[in-house]
């Protein structure tokens, strides 16, 4: 792959890693949120159990002691690129910033961990709406649909 292949490439993976974070932390919120103003659509079974997954796959990465496969995979290709330890432009240093903090992996362990928790505990907490059921009408439908001589 040449440096500026790699360099595009490594670009990409940041801003796919930007919108995974913003996703997981968006959920967190949202959840919560949702459950609270009533909003049917925070319990689709489909967003949820994606969120889910991603919050998962964080806390695992965290308790197995590893990096996010993302930033790895966003090292590498800077790497390649030749531009490790280059000054970047100020978008990407801005991100780089707000997402890679200097800490040690412990503490993200922790943090992790704990947030993967917590999205466990919101799958049970508001419930997702998953697989067919059968809707039966509620009663008063049901009286409104014999006043009017239509059926339910």
């Amino acid at each position: 792959m040449r440096p500026d292949q790699a360099l595009e490439f490594a670009h990409l993976v940041l801003g796919a890693h930007l919108l995974v974070i913003a996703f997981n932390i968006a959920g967190l919120i949202v959840i919560p949120l949702g459950a609270w103003r009533r909003w049917r659509w925070v319990r689709g079974c489909l967003w949820r159990t994606a969120h889910l997954l991603s919050m998962v796959v964080v806390a695992a990465q965290a308790a197995l002691g590893r990096a996010c496969f993302l930033t790895l995979w966003q090292s590498d290709l800077m790497q390649r690129a030749g531009r490790q330890g280059d000054r970047a432009g100020l978008i990407q240093t801005w991100i780089d910033h707000l997402i890679f903090w200097n800490l040690p992996l412990s503490v993200f362990t922790v943090i992790y961990l704990a947030v993967g928790v917590y999205a466990v505990v919101l799958w049970w907490w508001v419930r997702p709406r998953c697989g067919r059921r059968k809707t039966q009408p509620n009663s008063s439908a049901k009286a409104a649909s014999k006043r009017s001589g239509q059926s339910p």
